[in-house]
């Protein structure tokens, strides 16, 4: 098997009282002049009268006619025209335009950057041409190929190690750590908000994918065989022998270096990474066909 450093994968209340407090007031003053009256003259002795001569009082004048006063017309009220209720417009949530394919790597990385939610996976992020990268990737992976130079995600920086024992050499555990990163991302993503993220992102893969020329496939359909090219690879529990072709490694056991370099990756991200990855592409999957 080649091992190679590049691997990537308030309301206002009118007051209504003030009139009502005035009628009150102009009561109570009527009630103290009433009182005070009556106060004043109660018990009074009357003086003596003293006698007087006979007045002639002159004759009245004649009386005038009273004012006629009209009656006062109230006017009639206005009638009330009541204001049929507006309904309640709810607003549009608002749609996230989609840029050009061209000018989608920003727009990208910050969907994916969010997807990842705290995760520092920025750092291992292709931001070149990126919806253009994943479909090339994902082409090939569906081929059982690796295209390294079009990885979405850079490569570990880890170095890969081996262990020679009793004249053997074996593909050290330690190693498989490299892709812990990768596969922690992927375990922890919320299912929910892949799906929801791959759909907003799916125009652009779309028409990445349709410059690849492809007549009567879809880039649905593409990643459909993805992941069943993945799915296939076995796990491997125990230790595994390599030889050495030249300053590269291949695996001794001759039904595993036949197998695809994609399922090789499987297998050398270790047995529980790969059962994590493998448990994401699986629902990843069963949302697809859905």
């Amino acid at each position: 098997m080649q091992v190679n450093e590049e691997d990537r994968l308030v309301s206002q209340e009118k007051s209504s009282g003030t009139n009502g407090i005035a009628i009150a007031a102009i009561i109570l003053v009527l009630i103290a002049s009433g009182g005070a009256y009556f106060y004043f003259s109660k018990d009074s002795t009357p003086e003596p009268a003293l006698p007087t001569e006979q007045l002639v009082l002159p004759e009245p004048s004649p009386a005038e006619p009273l004012p006629v006063t009209e009656p006062v017309v109230e006017p009639e009220p206005e009638p009330v025209v009541e204001t049929p209720s507006q309904p309640t417009v709810v607003p549009e949530p608002e749609i996230d335009p989609l840029p050009t394919l061209n000018d989608s790597d920003t727009y990208i990385q910050e969907k994916t950057v969010k997807l990842a939610d705290g995760m520092d996976i920025s750092r291992l992020l292709v931001t070149q041409d990126m919806a253009r990268q994943f479909v090339v990737f994902v082409d090939n992976l569906a081929q059982g190929e690796l295209a390294r130079k079009v990885s979405p995600l850079k490569g570990p920086t880890q170095t890969f190690t081996v262990t020679d024992i009793t004249d053997k050499t074996y593909l050290n555990p330690d190693s498989y750590h490299r892709y812990d990163v990768y596969a922690d991302f992927l375990s922890s993503l919320n299912e929910e908000q892949l799906a929801t993220t791959y759909d907003k992102l799916l125009p652009l893969l779309d028409e990445a994918f349709a410059e690849l020329g492809y007549q009567d496939l879809s880039f649905n359909e593409r990643v459909e065989e993805a992941i069943d090219e993945m799915l296939a690879a076995p796990v491997i529990e125990d230790p595994i022998e390599l030889s050495t072709i030249s300053v590269n490694y291949q695996f001794v056991d001759p039904e595993l270096e036949a197998l695809p370099a994609a399922q090789k990756l499987m297998i050398r991200m270790g047995p529980d990474n790969s059962r994590k990855v493998k448990a994401v592409l699986k629902k990843l999957k069963q949302q697809l066909a859905e």
